[in-house]
């Protein structure tokens, strides 16, 4: 009798162990997707505000200088194509070149308050969107660690946890290698 109370012992202390570890397990695969989800949503906001504020700053460019309107053209469709966060981001990011560009090649924008003042505004959202984008990839990093070792790619597995993409869209276990070209 006493054999089967400490097999029985053993048994309830293995499932226990066993089961605090499929909890801390998973609970670690669940608090770097949420810090991921958080991540993203602050991106989001901060791409539509970069957006706002390169319409904002279009303006200021066509009443101050003689820069053709079409010079935006991609500026004024951005709204009419759906995009994934990347796209948008790279898409606001070659139009953030162009006004690196136009600043540089019209001196009289740099003595207007207003293009100063909306370009100091773009100067630190491109400052907080590194920072969120340094986040989310640092936490979609360390989330595809564990999704790739054991015990918790079997958790993983089990509840549908996929590896992520690093924000600037390149998937390092895919055989798209075109991703890693600039």
């Amino acid at each position: 009798m006493n054999e089967f109370i400490t097999i029985i012992l053993t048994l309830v202390i293995l499932a226990g162990v066993l089961g605090i570890v499929y909890v801390m397990l998973y609970n670690n695969l669940q608090a770097h997707k949420i810090k991921i989800n958080e991540a993203e949503s602050v991106i989001d906001e901060l791409l539509r505000s970069k957006y706002d504020i390169f319409i904002k700053i279009k303006k200021i460019i066509l009443d101050n200088t003689d820069v053709n309107k079409k010079v935006f053209k991609d500026l004024d469709t951005i709204k009419d194509k759906n995009f994934s966060s990347f796209d948008f981001e790279r898409n606001l990011t070659n139009i953030n070149t162009l006004i690196d560009q136009i600043k540089l090649d019209y001196s009289k924008l740099k003595d207007n308050e207003d293009f100063s003042e909306t370009y100091e505004e773009i100067y630190k959202l491109n400052e907080k969107l590194e920072a969120a984008k340094s986040f989310y990839n640092k936490y979609t990093s360390l989330l595809n660690k564990a999704i790739k070792k054991f015990p918790s790619n079997l958790l993983a597995r089990f509840h549908n946890i996929e590896v992520q993409t690093y924000f600037d869209g390149k998937d390092l276990f895919d055989d798209n290698i075109e991703d890693f070209k600039l």
